[in-house]
């Protein structure tokens, strides 16, 4: 015990001597300035001013080349000045979001203690307590996340734009982007949607409960709930009595009045390149985390990968009915497309069916999963095979066999006892790639496939994953991505269509961060290209041969379920050149005895690829490869070296560089000035804070 004690008598006198408490203090103060200088300073830089009109701004999609593509705008009407809306409008979204708004410089200390209290013993973010101005900050500027560091940035934005702007602009910003609910954003649209009205001709009660959505605006949608409407309009009309802003006799009026709903139109979307604006959509909602009514409210800029030559000539194919087969009782034989820069993973076109189509409907090329076929031989057997010490002119055995209780055909029934690889490739023989895939082992396949992108279940752990037998299958963006592999040297770049998210203020709301797989070496890569030009010269594939163009590639087909039928379910062709990869579906939505695709692979779908190529190279000159064909080897054809860059273009190069160094010095430079004023402010106002106390 007397040990114990003589140690903690040491601790305390160690702590008083060197000070400890004095010490942490500082820290802790430090710690909160430093915290407090860095949101001051982001919320400085922030360009405020700008918020106004960029709330007024359609978001635009941006091509690759950062020229406009399209507006995203809805049939909702134009915002409207404060002075057309009719004052007690105004004040009951006050009186029930915000009453204290005309006090407050941007945040209301009560209502932020409060909702600080109500989080902790919640033990989460639950949110409340932010004024108007807040509110407005999130919804324009900020991300729905809830989390002290987000609620912390609003706060500070929200003094930097009552800086800058009155409260009846705030209030104006404010009604003109919120949400009321069924696709009705500001106060104008709610009033042709709920009343089939002008805002400048609400009634007090109208207005009210227009206000009273704002808390929940699904929850208390007056048309799905009219009775938890009308409540939450009388809650608000007795804070406007309370607050003095209607008369008693006003509230006796508004309260007794019949409300009469009529819906005075939707949301028409209206926007160009329907089928790829609709994936940058979904892409900014799965991987951005952004809502759709953040995209359509916001004024964002959207910069995408689309290249708008290749995405309207793509479209144009896909109106030639002519290409495609024609499909019993009027259905259509449907279809999924897409075109991709494999040394990026950009998605430059995509169009997903025919026929008509809906806001963000199904997208055959992004959205559907089928049995890729054959397709998925070059992934899952030849690369595999290739990297274990095969050579294009292994000799494989092309003999019937059954694997345990599955037992794969030629497409021909007819076989030949031995063929080289390439062979067995360019004429999409199956039963040398079940066997090669055998000998190599099927966990080799598997891994192959996992490392070209290309998830698998376990029902698809079995031999018939050679011929892409696979229980839910892949999307035309799937394949094209995976095959942009061998035209980028083995490295395989995730596909995406979105670079980054411009917000209304020009603050980056979500960038694309680039991820690069290295599938395989860039020698295999080079042999697997070899052999799928020989698919286009003299293969499956021919069809699609262009004069002076190289073009690898390759088929797929998957069977129907039906034996006394002669036909196929899906067709799939993928190829590329040496800086585009496209891949094509073709099949109907609902395959049965009397809707499936007669003929093979090589009589409709390669067509129809061959038909998008040559569009698509009047616009992006093909490049060469660096190897050429199995065929032209055989010939005593030499593979062609790329070209370096000359003297001139590194010396072009080199003056791009200096003058974007320059560029970014100069914004560096005005950064640090505006951050030392923004030091010297802030310091000011801590020693005025402390003079204060003395």
């Amino acid at each position: 015990m007397d040990f114990l004690k003589k140690i903690k008598n040491f601790i305390i006198r160690f702590w008083k001597e060197q000070h400890l408490t004095k010490i942490f203090l500082l820290i802790f103060f430090v710690t909160i300035l430093a915290t407090m200088l860095f949101f001051a300073y982001m919320a400085s830089t922030a360009n405020v001013q700008s918020l106004k009109d960029g709330l007024n701004q359609s978001t635009v999609i941006f091509d690759k080349d950062g020229d406009v593509a399209t507006h995203l705008s809805t049939n909702r009407t134009n915002g409207i000045s404060i002075d057309e809306v009719p004052d007690h409008i105004a004040k009951a979204v006050i009186a029930i979001e915000d009453q204290r708004f005309y006090n407050h410089n941007g945040f209301d200390i009560k209502g932020i203690s409060r909702a600080f209290f109500k989080n902790l013993f919640s033990g989460r973010i639950t949110g409340g307590g932010s004024t108007i101005t807040q509110q407005l900050t999130k919804n324009a500027l900020l991300s729905p996340e809830r989390s002290y560091k987000r609620k912390i940035e609003e706060l500070f934005l929200a003094v930097e734009i009552e800086k800058h702007f009155s409260k009846d602009e705030i209030i104006e910003m404010y009604l003109n982007q919120v949400y009321f609910g069924s696709g009705a954003w500001g106060i104008n649209h709610a009033a042709k949607k709920y009343f089939n009205s002008d805002a400048e001709d609400l009634s007090i009660s109208e207005g009210a409960l227009l206000a009273g959505l704002l808390q929940a605006p699904s929850a208390l949608n007056p048309y799905n709930n009219f009775d938890k409407a009308i409540n939450r309009r009388d809650v608000v009309l007795s804070k406007m009595n309370e607050l003095g802003y209607i008369t008693d006799q006003d509230l006796k009026k508004a309260l007794k009045e019949n409300i009469i709903l009529e819906d005075g139109g939707g949301s028409n979307i209206e926007r160009d390149y329907p089928f790829y604006v609709d994936s940058v959509l979904d892409e900014a909602i799965n991987e951005f985390g952004l809502t759709q009514d953040e995209i359509f409210t916001r004024g964002y800029q959207i910069y995408t990968e689309m290249d708008q030559n290749l995405q309207f000539t793509l479209e144009k194919v896909y109106k030639q009915d002519w290409r495609f087969p024609t499909g019993k009782d009027g259905v259509l034989v449907q279809s999924g497309a897409v075109l991709l820069d494999p040394q990026t993973g950009g998605v430059r076109g995509l169009v997903g069916g025919r026929g008509d189509y809906v806001f963000r409907g199904f997208n055959r090329a992004t959205h559907m999963k089928q049995q890729p076929g054959s397709t998925l031989k070059p992934i899952t057997v030849y690369t595999p095979a290739l990297e274990s010490g095969y050579h294009f002119d292994s000799m494989l055995l092309d003999e019937p066999k059954t694997f345990e209780e599955y037992t794969p055909k030629n497409s021909s029934n007819t076989y030949q006892g031995k063929v080289p690889m390439y062979i067995a490739l360019q004429d999409s023989l199956n039963l040398p790639a079940v066997r090669l895939l055998e000998e190599i082992g099927l966990d080799k396949g598997l891994q192959s496939l996992k490392r070209f992108g290309i998830s698998y279940t376990t029902e698809d752990e079995h031999l018939a994953i050679a011929l892409g037998g696979m229980h839910k299958g892949i999307s035309p963006l799937q394949l094209a991505e995976s095959y942009s592999t061998f035209a980028n040297d083995g490295n395989r770049n995730e596909s995406h269509l979105i670079t980054k998210i411009v917000g209304p203020t020009g603050n980056i709301i979500a960038e694309r961060k680039v991820k690069t797989v290295k599938v395989t070496t860039k020698k295999i890569a080079n042999e697997m290209t070899s052999m799928l030009l020989n698919v286009v010269e003299t293969g499956t594939g021919k069809a699609t041969k262009i004069e002076g163009i190289q073009i690898a590639g390759k088929t797929g087909s998957t069977q129907l379920p039906y034996n006394d039928v002669n036909g196929t379910k899906d067709q799939w062709f993928v190829g590329y050149t040496s800086n585009l990869v496209g891949a094509v579906w073709l099949g109907f939505d609902q395959t049965d005895r009397e809707h499936y695709l007669k003929g093979s692979s090589s009589d409709t779908v390669v067509p129809l690829f061959k038909g998008i190529i040559e569009q698509a190279v009047k616009y992006v000159e093909p490049g060469e490869f660096e190897e050429v064909s199995i065929n032209d080897q055989l010939a005593g054809v030499e593979a062609k070296p790329r070209l370096s860059l000359n003297k001139e273009q590194v010396q072009e190069k080199a003056a791009e560089l200096e003058q974007k160094l320059k560029e970014e010095s100069s914004k560096w430079k005005q950064v640090l000035e505006q951050a030392k004023q923004d030091v010297k402010f802030i310091e000011d106002k801590i020693t005025s804070l402390i003079n204060s106390f003395k």
